[in-house]
């Protein structure tokens, strides 16, 4: 087990060293027992999904069920905050983005003593991706609940109004055709395409085009190679060359989902996670796989897990929390998680209760499985935060057609070199420890 984390440490590894004064323990929590757990949540769609598990929580377990439920925006602060203090639930929700951050701090505990202790949990039963997503420096940090590839929606309703035949459900077109389609369903009050202007959306494409954010030893920067900045300025040229895409009126708070429901819009790039807010559309809409580039439909796969802060160490505590953590990922709780539209479940056997609409929804599942185009695991860094962090610096501006794409890539690359160096040296840190 990792060491322990020193509050002081913690606070200076997660930027919130200013905040320590202001970190206190809860006097009045939920009572001993319980089980206490921590998930983001923006709408009330969301927020019925999770009530609907904390029901099925305590008919499992026979215990009070705490959900700690927070706007995903502030979900990463609130938990290093409560992992600082001492009062993070006994088992937290974590983006796969963040795994590997908290796994090398020593914030969580690795499972695989839990897990090879316990006959009755299958570990295979979860996607392969998952399981990659779970994982930081051979060890399995957390328990997947959803993972899925980056799709395409399209407006079904718009493209028929423009007798335009609708995309292959199974074999994704080629970024010449997309481009073609996105020029072709842009006109007065309507456009062809939308995506966020941020690194998360532009890895897709980059994949697409065989490159990626950094090299396989994650040591340096390769946006600046041949291919990650063939694929970054297609997407630019999209927006301020063929200005194909809604005009931009905030970089922060651009949203893809709210210029797609729209209903002016033909292809919304985004993950099957939106597919509950998506429902909501006043026209006839579905996914398909993602656009190919030179290596193919390779978009990131992506997705979220539960994990064990290191801070639950007692026996009887611990044996709770696993015993909630496998609750919460089991085939029950996953099916109603999945009927409701939330995501594509992480676990093999809820596959089946991801279910249309949309008509195509089935091709997430496929996709995964290798049955239909590909995807590619959302590589990250140890400091993903800061890496993201930087790139919103001064990437954004190139959607807005300030900075050239070449001058942005070149200007970031020392800057982005530093920190896949501090990653290395996290890396390093939590091998001793681990040692």
């Amino acid at each position: 087990m990792p060491a322990k984390l020193s509050r002081r440490s913690f606070l200076q590894l997660t930027g919130l060293a200013g905040l320590g004064a202001a970190v206190t323990g809860c006097s009045n929590g939920p009572p001993a027992g319980s089980a206490t757990w921590a998930m983001w949540s923006s709408s009330a769609a969301e927020k019925q999904v999770w009530d609907d598990f904390s029901t099925y929580v305590e008919q499992q377990l026979g215990v009070e069920s705490f959900p700690t439920l927070t706007p995903s925006s502030g979900y990463p602060t609130k938990l290093d905050l409560q992992l600082v203090s001492g009062t993070a639930s006994l088992v937290t929700a974590l983006n796969g983005t963040l795994i590997p951050t908290y796994a090398a701090r020593g914030a969580h505990r690795p499972l695989d003593d839990l897990i090879a202790a316990d006959p009755d949990f299958d570990l295979d039963d979860f996607y392969p991706t998952s399981r990659r997503l779970s994982s930081f420096n051979g060890k399995t940090y957390a328990i997947g609940f959803d993972v899925a590839p980056t799709v395409l929606y399209y407006n079904k309703t718009l493209l028929q109004k423009h007798g335009i035949a609708l995309p292959s459900r199974t074999d994704p077109m080629p970024w010449a055709t997309f481009r073609d389609l996105a020029k072709e369903l842009t006109g007065p009050g309507q456009y062809g395409f939308t995506c966020a202007p941020a690194i998360d959306d532009l890895v897709s494409w980059i994949y697409c085009a065989g490159g990626n954010v950094m090299n396989d030893a994650a040591d340096r920067s390769t946006l600046g190679d041949p291919a990650a900045l063939a694929a970054i300025q297609f997407v630019i040229d999209l927006f301020v060359k063929d200005k194909v895409t809604p005009p931009i009126k905030n970089l922060v708070t651009e949203s893809s989902l709210s210029n797609f429901l729209q209903g002016n819009v033909a292809f919304m790039q985004n993950g099957p996670w939106q597919v509950v807010n998506v429902r909501k559309a006043k026209f006839d809409w579905d996914v398909v796989p993602f656009p190919a580039g030179a290596a193919g439909s390779t978009p990131r796969v992506s997705g979220s897990s539960f994990a064990i802060p290191s801070g639950v160490r007692d026996g009887a505590q611990l044996q709770l929390a696993w015993k909630l953590l496998k609750t919460l990922t089991s085939t029950g709780a996953l099916d109603i998680y999945a009927k409701a539209g939330r995501n594509n479940p992480a676990r093999l056997s809820a596959g089946s209760a991801f279910q249309p609409p949309p008509d195509n929804l089935g091709i997430v599942q496929d996709i995964l499985a290798g049955k239909v185009a590909g995807g590619h695991t959302f590589d990250v860094t140890t400091n993903w935060n800061q890496v993201k962090q930087l790139l919103g610096q001064d990437l954004p501006r190139t959607f807005l057609g300030q900075v050239p794409v070449a001058e942005a890539i070149n200007g970031l690359t020392p800057r982005l070199d530093v920190l896949m160096s501090q990653h290395q040296d996290n890396v390093r840190q939590a091998t001793a420890r681990k040692g």
